[in-house]
């Protein structure tokens, strides 16, 4: 790809049932590779969901291709730019679930939360009576959330089913609110409440990227970056490009003081992750690290 191509990224899901995932997998990764893109699909019994990046017309090919799939038609995404590629190459995999719960029995294709737009959010998160969650990872909440939203410091989503069995008593007579970087993890953590015997719930349709994009920063309760899960890092108002970088040890997001910490060591360690690993890990990622350096 020229460095002077438009780099469009498409963020995109879509729950439906898809019996031969692995049938699929094949023409997909041939027609991405084909029109010029980058980045991950995961294709799984209850879906597709991922992130491609490279020129629009390429992936209104790919977008089309899925759609025409029984069940898919109604497959939505989110668009969002790049000065540089925001993947090393394209990828399709196979999973047992496109985002992972670890809860078998959930079927977002069939019961869901109450979608609010983003011009709607802000006044149902600040009614009295609604419980405001973050349902994701505890390392993307640190960099950036809504104000007054609850952080379940999950290391993991799959951790949510456990953490709402432990809290939920601290909820009874709320309505429930939930986000989610693109939506994806709300259909799931919406439809597990449903089960649950929660009726009042809801979940900001589109995401955060969808708020970030529409609400304008003057009105916006959102506060800080919203860590996206590729090179950019992160993303704020406007989707403009955030101000964080990647620990490339823990994979977790840094601001520009995290690096000025001594517990940093580009490529090795940050003030996160810098009791998380042994010598031999240290070893193996400054060699890595070097290795990169000298490619530069």
């Amino acid at each position: 790809m020229s460095p002077q191509t438009p780099i469009t990224v498409a963020a995109l899901y879509h729950f439906a049932r898809l019996p031969d995932p692995d049938a699929r997998q094949g023409p997909l990764l041939e027609l991405c590779r084909a029109q010029g893109l980058c980045g991950t699909l995961l294709l799984a019994p209850e879906g597709v969901n991922g992130t491609i990046a490279g020129p629009r017309a390429g992936i209104l090919v790919v977008l089309d291709h899925i759609r025409a799939w029984p069940g898919f038609a109604g497959l939505d995404w989110k668009e969002s730019g790049a000065d540089a590629p925001p993947f090393a190459r394209m990828k399709v995999r196979l999973k047992a679930e496109i985002v992972t719960m670890g809860q078998p029995d959930m079927d977002p294709a069939t019961t869901t939360g109450h979608y609010v737009a983003p011009r709607d959010w802000n006044a149902l998160i600040a009614a009295p009576d609604v419980a405001v969650i973050d349902t994701r990872n505890d390392y993307e909440v640190q960099i950036g959330t809504f104000q007054g939203a609850i952080d379940p410091g999950t290391r993991s989503f799959r951790d949510f089913p456990a953490w709402w069995q432990e809290n939920a008593h601290r909820f009874e007579g709320k309505r429930i609110a939930m986000f989610c970087t693109g939506g994806i993890r709300c259909e799931k953590s919406t439809n597990y409440l449903i089960s649950q015997g929660v009726d009042q719930v809801y979940h900001l349709q589109g995401g955060i990227l969808k708020y970030l994009e529409e609400v304008p920063e003057a009105d916006s309760a959102w506060q800080g970056d919203c860590f996206v899960f590729d090179q950019r890092v992160s993303l704020t108002h406007g989707l403009a490009p955030g101000r964080h970088g990647l620990c490339h040890a823990c994979r977790r997001p840094l601001a520009p003081e995290d690096r000025a910490r001594p517990e940093y060591e580009e490529g090795v360690s940050c003030h996160r992750c810098a009791e998380e690993y042994g010598p031999e890990d240290r070893a193996r990622f400054r060699e890595r690290q070097r290795q990169i350096s000298r490619n530069a």
